[in-house]
């Protein structure tokens, strides 16, 4: 009996886990007023700005001549 109600509680568990989870991924966005509306994209991080090296393999300007983007 005791090992049923373990067994029981351990299910409970993992359907509640499950259930909030899910419900968190799937939470609308509404605006001010509280009305659903589409949620916004994601911001993405500024693009990294592109590095060159010169013939030797030292960092260079992307615009000198002979550097290649590493």
């Amino acid at each position: 009996m005791n090992m049923f109600k373990s067994i029981i509680g351990k299910l409970t568990i993992a359907a509640l886990t499950i259930g909030f989870s899910t419900s968190l991924a799937a939470a609308p966005c509404k605006d001010a007023k509280g009305k659903f509306i589409k949620c916004p994209p994601p911001v993405s991080a500024p693009a990294k700005p592109k590095r060159c090296r010169d013939a030797k393999g030292h960092f260079a300007k992307c615009g000198t001549p002979g550097a290649k983007p590493a």
